[in-house]
């Protein structure tokens, strides 16, 4: 009898010290953040998704350094103190001095101002677009619409075309279209979180629209670039190489003690 009791009270620390190593392991991986880029399909095409969430981290534009010098690449632009990178991309089309060709904002000073108006190109392929950082608070919208709420912003850049105006295509986007380029953009879902997305091969606007209003789930949606886009992302060993660009977006955790 003291035998089978004591060989119960075996089992039962055995199994408590395996629920609570189980246990341990799940609270391990709930406080290891998510990547935040992923690479996913998208009608058999390759994408990488980032996504960031400004109340969890720091998201902001950069363009120049403190002393003036251009940045120039994703893969430099540097930590922030007690914040580490978690990824950059290209955010917005430049002259070939590398100013923003339309509005951009940083830290809530505008270097360059809003261009209104159609032209050509993609950037004046209208309706072209805002993204824009108040806070913890980002949106995209079209340009005309930023102008005419005429509110103060902490970041902005501004491209074009609009991939997607509230959930519908840009107009001008041709399913069998052969422009075919490797493209980034961003999008904002309905709970805030910016959705940036680049290709992994080339695409058409269309397929390029198509996967932030049908895969993403975005209603607005802006593109950034093409043919230039780049995306440095450390925790994923990616970090692509190109020539100088202009404005880039970047994405900041705390760093861990």
């Amino acid at each position: 009898m003291h035998r089978l009791i004591s060989v119960c009270a075996g089992l039962f620390v055995v199994l408590s010290a395996v629920l609570l190593a189980g246990h341990a392991a799940t609270d391990d991986a709930s406080s290891t953040p998510a990547p935040a880029c992923v690479d996913r399909l998208f009608e058999s095409l390759s994408f990488t998704v980032c996504t960031a969430d400004p109340a969890e981290g720091l998201l902001k534009l950069v363009h120049r350094r403190d002393d003036g010098e251009l940045i120039g690449r994703p893969s430099a632009v540097e930590s922030e103190a007690g914040q580490t990178l978690v990824f950059a991309m290209n955010a917005g089309m430049f002259h070939l001095d590398r100013r923003p060709v339309g509005l951009f904002v940083e830290n809530g000073v505008e270097s360059a101002p809003l261009v209104r108006g159609d032209g050509p190109g993609n950037f004046q392929l209208l309706p072209n677009g805002v993204f824009w950082i108040l806070g913890d608070t980002t949106g995209v919208s079209e340009t005309e619409a930023f102008a005419d709420a005429d509110f103060q912003v902490d970041f902005a850049t501004q491209s074009g075309p609009m991939l997607v105006i509230d959930g519908e295509l840009h107009p001008a986007f041709r399913a069998q279209s052969d422009s075919l380029f490797i493209r980034n953009g961003v999008g904002v879902s309905e709970t805030g979180v910016a959705v940036f997305a680049i290709s992994n091969e080339p695409v058409n606007f269309h397929t390029f629209a198509r996967l932030f209003r049908d895969d993403l789930l975005v209603d607005n949606a802006l593109y950034l670039d093409g043919k230039v886009s780049m995306l440095h992302a450390p925790d994923s060993g990616r970090s692509d190489f190109g020539f100088s660009v202009g404005p880039m977006v970047a994405f900041f955790r705390t760093a861990a003690d």
